[in-house]
């Protein structure tokens, strides 16, 4: 199945030029061709091809297949981006292959980060829903300082994952199927204890992902991981 991501259907029968050019020059599709359109609204499309150039491919709108939300409620990663970027991008590709809503980058005391240009993690997050099936795109949002952050509303549960020590239960056990969920993660240093003591002041619960050390984006993915299954449908 050839699926194209084609943000602006509803208003644009055409696909995006990136897209048209895919289609014709990798994939040899011709006008008569029939394809899978995604809006990242929710939406698949069955389509036909109905002009097919390098630069232009102009579509007819067969049907329209609403895909029923494959999880329950909103489900919000924020991470500190890794030094490495490759490390980022493949949580943010495997992340949104299993099911998240929204991915938010923090900048913290300890981030190796300060930057991240969200242009190239975008075109990852349209590839991933691509390969995987899904016709809702997450919403990424830029660069955000920690306590900026922190101290947005959000209508449901939030977690802060951290390392230091104290009682923390795990993840898994506190999730409540149904509900919206944030989790924080921390840079390779971790969180600092002033941005936890802060962070539960706002209402986050400390929480802990099992009794390994792991890695910014593999603690990401094990969170993401957790709150998928705990909403799934």
């Amino acid at each position: 199945m050839h699926v194209f991501y084609t943000p602006e259907i509803q208003t644009r029968p055409e696909l995006p030029e990136e897209e048209a050019a895919h289609a014709v020059r990798v994939l040899r599709l011709q006008a008569g061709d029939e394809v899978t359109l995604a809006d990242g609204q929710g939406n698949f499309y069955r389509a036909e091809l109905t002009t097919a150039t390098n630069k232009r491919c102009l579509v007819r709108i067969i049907e329209t297949l609403p895909q029923a939300p494959l999880w329950s409620g909103h489900l919000h990663i924020a991470m500190a981006p890794t030094k490495n970027m490759d490390r980022t991008e493949w949580f943010a590709e495997k992340a949104t292959e299993i099911g998240m809503d929204e991915l938010t980058f923090l900048n913290c005391r300890f981030s190796e980060r300060k930057v991240i240009k969200t242009e190239r993690i975008s075109k990852i997050l349209v590839s991933a829903i691509k390969q995987s099936l899904k016709a809702r795109l997450p919403r990424l949002n830029e660069m955000t300082d920690f306590n900026r952050f922190i101290a947005q509303p959000f209508k449901g549960q939030k977690f802060i994952a951290h390392c230091h020590e104290g009682e923390k239960p795990l993840l898994k056990e506190v999730l409540r199927r149904g509900e919206d969920a944030l989790v924080l993660i921390g840079p390779e240093g971790d969180f600092s204890e002033e941005e936890v003591q802060q962070a539960v002041a706002q209402g986050f619960q400390p929480i802990s992902l099992g009794p390994s050390r792991l890695r910014t984006e593999t603690a990401a993915l094990v969170a993401c991981h957790l709150m998928n299954l705990a909403n799934q449908r």
